[in-house]
This record gives C-alpha cells, sequence and structure tokens, in this order.
C-alpha cells in the first residue's frame, strides 16, 4: 500500500514538472486573429498577453475612432479566445484529459 501511495507522489511530481515546462513553451508561441477584414490585426502569446496590434492606415480617421475602438476590442478578445484554446488543448495533451483543479 505504501508503495502505491510513493508512485502515485512521484507520478504527480513528473506531471507537475511536465506541465511547468509546457507552461513555459506555450508562453513562447503565438496566435494571430483579425477583425474588420483584416483592417485590424491581434498576434498574443500563450500566456494571454497581446504581443502585437497592427492597424491599416485606412482605418484610422478622425471621424472612425469609435469603429477602430470596438476593431480593436475584438481583435483583441479573439486572439486571447484563441491563445486560451490553444493552452487548454496542450494542457489536454499532457494530462491526458483529466480535469486538474488550479490548471486553465
Amino acid at each position: 500500500m505504501k508503495g502505491g501511495m510513493g508512485n502515485i507522489m512521484k507520478q504527480a511530481q513528473k506531471l507537475q514538472s511536465k506541465m511547468l515546462k509546457l507552461q513555459e513553451e506555450l508562453a513562447e508561441k503565438t496566435v494571430e486573429t483579425s477583425a474588420g477584414g483584416g483592417m485590424v490585426r491581434v498576434v498574443a502569446n500563450g500566456k494571454q498577453q497581446v504581443v502585437s496590434i497592427e492597424i491599416e492606415k485606412e482605418v484610422v480617421d478622425p471621424e472612425d475612432v469609435d469603429m477602430l475602438q470596438d476593431l480593436i476590442i475584438a481583435a483583441v478578445n479573439e486572439a486571447l479566445g484563441k491563445a486560451q484554446e490553444m493552452v487548454s488543448g496542450e494542457m489536454g495533451k499532457l494530462t491526458g484529459g483529466m480535469s486538474i483543479p488550479g490548471l486553465m
């Protein structure tokens, strides 16, 4: 019985180590998305941070500031959603679909 618990603890430690490594790797991966037919593009990383925002020059018109803000919000939210999907997918591969409290 004792050996079984020790093995479980070793497996948990290995899994934790693999998960930390995966989180580091995911921090380097990025996803890209756009809004407004590509007029606004956003790149986010696996830490769910926006890395870059590119806005086509023809979008920037003083009369269109409200539209520009809406496009940026839409593109950022989509990029963060894709980044979260990427992280969840990679974590799912690592955990074999197990739900582990405290992760993503």
